[in-house]
């Protein structure tokens, strides 16, 4: 029933109209003065109502106009009613329909399939039957599990094609095209599975089979290998949507509880001892503990603090608005990572970066951190000379510098260029990217350490993001110790050659 701009009195209100004090007092009044005019008057005066007469009919004809929209008023409701008890009854007609022609044809099958297949003796907890239906171009799948005791679930799941990766998994495909998928050898895979099957295998449930461990890791691996949106991720799988977004997450999140604290860690001592020896060999520096680097991956502008995540040097490069998290490394001389720092915001400097992580907290002694330009000078971070006029000896450090720096870059490059998700603005939110970006650095550890080579068309051109430090002179004994080791450098004829 349409609602006009008018409101009118409830049923309960009509009812109570004739019980109220007031209509009662003003009823009472009229009937007595009424009487009293008609005795003085006769009831008429000159051929016509009186004046109070004239105002109790009013009154009346007010009531009697009530009385009628009243009686309209409950018309229409019963109309109303009526029409909504047949609407109801024709639905639930058609419904009844369609369910016992459902269970029919589900009958029918489950006859036709207890006639031509034998059940297993073995299995006594569950017999599924599925029916395909199409409706439009999307195929639907209703599965019906039989559960001991006759009672009887229901499940509808989509019909996907898994052809890509049961092809990939198949011990015959071929070892360089799964290498070209996955970015790594069929037995690096292999040792990742082993290592997280105990955390992200799923048991099988009355209603499905669980996801294998193997296809889990491969959703991870091969979305962020490819940075492929999650849409087609789910066809190459078979996979719902939402279901390869969850793997991606799990997975991530057990490479970063099980395999980080085993594939990257800061060295012992007698692995840095190692690592000193390999930097002496290329820079002429002893004690050189890693080379440091900060790199930015793109981000979707965030709803909050969009400032702070906002990309001065990648805005000018790109002409368009960036914003990037950070992402600060060291490496050792293999360039395996040791220690990372993620999450900061693109507008941070490298040097404010350095000073909120781990590596700034380890208070380190008897051991240089070689860094570029954006870091500051401290008693165990070397930096580049950045004034003018330099000395033979500053060029020749500088020189130095260079080969060390390269090292963390070259790495660098490489877990952007292995990752590709790392190159693009992710579908990932702002506060589960770290979780990401620590799985990346994780798989690209264990990649070098299995000397897993990376295809030529996966080079990536690193940006070079570094800022020269505004305070880059922390103490007065860093900037003579490093004096001295450009001195020595220069006098034992290790200063460079650009120069000589």
């Amino acid at each position: 029933m349409d609602i006009s701009s008018f409101s009118f009195l409830s049923p309960e209100d009509f009812c109570s109209i004739s019980t109220n004090p007031w209509f009662q007092d003003l009823d009472n009044g009229f009937n007595k003065r009424r009487k009293k005019e008609d005795d003085s008057k006769g009831g008429f005066g000159n051929g016509c109502f009186n004046e109070e007469g004239l105002k109790k009919s009013e009154y009346g004809d007010i009531l009697a106009s009530l009385l009628l929209l009243e009686e309209e008023a409950k018309q229409e409701e019963a109309e109303w009613m009526s029409e909504s008890q047949q609407e109801k009854a024709l639905f639930e007609s058609n419904h009844k329909r369609k369910v016992q022609a459902m269970n029919e044809f589900y009958d029918q099958l489950q006859q036709h399939y207890s006639e031509t297949v034998k059940p297993s003796s073995k299995s006594v907890s569950a017999l599924a039957a599925t029916v395909a239906t199409t409706s439009g171009n999307d195929t639907t799948t209703k599965a019906e599990v039989a559960v001991a005791g006759g009672q009887q679930r229901r499940i509808w799941v989509k019909d996907r094609s898994k052809d890509w990766w049961d092809r990939c998994n198949h011990q015959d495909f071929p070892e360089e095209e799964f290498r070209k998928a996955f970015r790594m050898s069929k037995s690096t895979f292999g040792l990742i599975c082993r290592e997280l099957e105990p955390v992200v295998m799923k048991k099988n449930t009355m209603l499905r089979d669980a996801i294998p461990v193997r296809q889990r890791v491969a959703v991870c691996i091969w979305r962020l290998a490819t940075g492929e949106p999650l849409r087609l991720v789910s066809k190459r799988f078979g996979l719902g949507i939402s279901t390869c977004h969850k793997l991606v997450l799990e997975v991530c999140s057990a490479i970063n509880n099980v395999l980080m604290p085993k594939f990257l860690q800061w060295p012992d001592e007698k692995k840095m001892k190692e690592i000193n020896e390999e930097f002496e060999l290329i820079s002429g520096v002893p004690n050189i503990g890693g080379s440091l680097y900060t790199t930015h991956v793109p981000i979707i502008a965030p709803k909050v603090n969009v400032a702070a995540y906002f990309n001065r040097k990648h805005t000018e490069r790109n002409q368009k608005p960036s914003y990037s998290i950070t992402v600060q490394g060291v490496v050792d001389q293999k360039g395996i990572f040791t220690d990372v720092c993620i999450g900061w915001p693109g507008s941070m400097p490298d040097d404010q970066v350095l000073e909120k992580s781990a590596l700034f907290q380890r208070g380190l002694k008897d051991v240089w951190i070689f860094g570029n330009s954006g870091y500051p000078l401290m008693d165990w971070a070397l930096v580049p000379y950045t004034h003018q006029n330099l000395t033979w000896a500053q060029h020749g450090f500088n020189e130095k510098m260079g080969a060390v720096q390269n090292v963390a870059k070259e790495a660098f490059a490489r877990l952007k260029g292995r990752w590709s998700c790392l190159q693009r603005r992710t579908e990932v939110k702002l506060q589960e990217l770290p979780m990401v970006l620590g799985a990346c650095c994780v798989l690209h550890n264990i990649c070098e350490m299995n000397n897993e080579e990376m295809d030529p068309e996966l080079q990536f051109e690193l940006f070079d993001d570094e800022k020269i430090a505004e305070n880059n002179l922390r103490t007065s004994n860093a900037v003579l110790a490093r004096d001295n080791i450009a001195h020595n450098l220069l006098h034992h004829g290790l200063g460079g050659t650009s120069l000589l």
